[in-house]
């Protein structure tokens, strides 16, 4: 398709008068692989449209939450009347408990929650309460993770400060990272080394169990069964970052997937129904150490938001009662053009990698497996930028970095898949010829 971005450069001139960058988040300024990004309008099943009318095939999905398809009529139903109701009320709400049963009952690990406003609240906060529970200051986390932009986990993280090749971030001090020990993911001597190295004195393990801010990797056979030993036998807390994979990878995510429980639990994303809600949760005792309870003081005013709360029940309820028809679906769909995608590289003569758990998954431009973020920086960056913008002006919006995860919901059919595969020959068989 021949786009026109005239009213989209237009915005985007005003944006960086007023927003550092002209954006609100790193990787919406296309740096990573060039071009102009298009301004969203509106947005429809599973399509995109920018403000100069141009229409998009989506596989970012909001970075995850859009599992159903972007205005789905049941969850817009459900704001619209919450939002009659009043948009915040600082107080409880009966939505906040029925949402939370949805979610314990999805997730048998989880015997108490509490909700927030983002995952980084959420992580920042069941890193809190672990280090209460077990009076230890040392956290363990995983290089090419990323759990969010407090201080203390922005140590070799993924997603944008991967996709920006920032090894931390400016502001933070050394007196808080040095608490945090960055490993290498799917490494498990590493992690026997660091009890060893600190015995007594780490008080959680937190890690994507399926890991989707460096893309998408996969635990090998065994590592998170022996992450939950070690953990174990060293009273230190285990803390899955599910903020991607929950409801995502299966109805109560990746520990569900690989039959792992966790002690604690974090969440977001889905559980919004794409509007900005987290939540972190576990077994009851370590829950119970929070304020109004315990000494350990997390708050927040929109905190369980009702607008937020309605578009979670609403989404949890629909993948809740149509699970054995909608995952087996999203498999099926995923692996399709996943697989059509690689086999028009391979055709091509382009090295690629495709990692897939459920409906999520990468290409990773390199011909060696993506186990770790080692094997996963090997990636060749500019050919991916080269096949993101050629993409793009087919009509098709992949995540716009190397480095993050693709998503596809409900809404993408055979013909979705279709076209993403025909726009990918072009844009190989482009490539080859330059």
């Amino acid at each position: 398709m021949s786009r026109s971005l005239t009213k989209s450069h237009e915005f985007q001139l005003r944006a960086e008068r007023l927003l550092p960058g002209g954006v609100d988040s790193p990787v919406r300024a296309f740096r990573a692989v060039g071009g102009a990004p298009p301004f969203l309008v509106r947005a429809k099943g599973a399509y995109l449209w920018d403000a100069d009318g141009n229409r998009y095939l989506d596989y970012f999905g909001s970075w995850g939450p859009m599992i159903l398809g972007h205005a789905y009529p049941p969850v817009v139903e459900a704001i619209q009347k919450a939002a009659a109701n009043g948009a915040s009320f600082g107080a409880s709400t009966p939505a906040e408990g029925e949402l939370a049963e949805m979610v314990v009952s999805a997730f048998p690990s989880i015997e108490k929650l509490r909700f927030v406003s983002s995952g980084t609240e959420a992580t920042m906060s069941a890193i809190r309460v672990a280090r209460a529970f077990t009076g230890r200051k040392y956290i363990v986390k995983f290089e090419g993770c990323y759990h969010g932009h407090s201080d203390g986990l922005l140590v070799k993280a993924g997603s944008g400060v991967a996709t920006f090749g920032i090894p931390g971030s400016a502001g933070v001090p050394d007196e808080i990272v040095h608490f945090t020990l960055a490993l290498p993911y799917n490494d498990l001597d590493a992690v026997e080394a660091a009890f060893r190295a600190h015995p007594d004195e780490i008080a959680c393990v937190i890690l994507e169990p399926v890991v989707g801010n460096m893309g998408c990797v996969a635990p090998v056979p065994g590592y998170l069964e022996r992450l939950r030993a070690i953990t174990s036998v060293a009273g230190a807390v285990l803390i899955f970052d599910e903020v991607m994979t929950g409801f995502r990878v299966a109805l109560g995510g990746a520990q569900a997937l690989y039959g792992i429980e966790p002690d604690l639990t974090t969440l977001g994303k889905i559980i919004g129904g794409g509007l900005p809600c987290g939540a972190f949760g576990g077994r009851a005792e370590i829950m119970d150490l929070l304020a109004p309870l315990g000494p350990v003081y997390q708050a927040g005013t929109l905190s369980g938001n009702p607008l937020a709360m309605a578009a979670g029940i609403a989404t949890v309820s629909e993948l809740s009662a149509r699970a054995r028809e909608i995952y087996p679906e999203l498999e099926r769909v995923s692996a399709a053009v996943a697989s059509g995608v690689a086999a028009e590289a391979e055709a091509a003569g382009i090295s690629v990698i495709t990692n897939r758990v459920g409906s999520m998954f990468t290409w990773f431009f390199t011909k060696d497996p993506v186990t770790d973020w080692e094997s996963a920086s090997a990636s060749d960056t500019a050919l991916f930028g080269r096949f993101h913008r050629a993409m793009l002006e087919a009509g098709v919006w992949l995540p716009p970095s190397q480095f993050e995860a693709m998503f596809l919901g409900t809404a993408h059919g055979d013909a979705e898949v279709e076209a993403t595969i025909a726009a990918a020959k072009v844009a190989f068989a482009e490539d080859r010829r330059k």
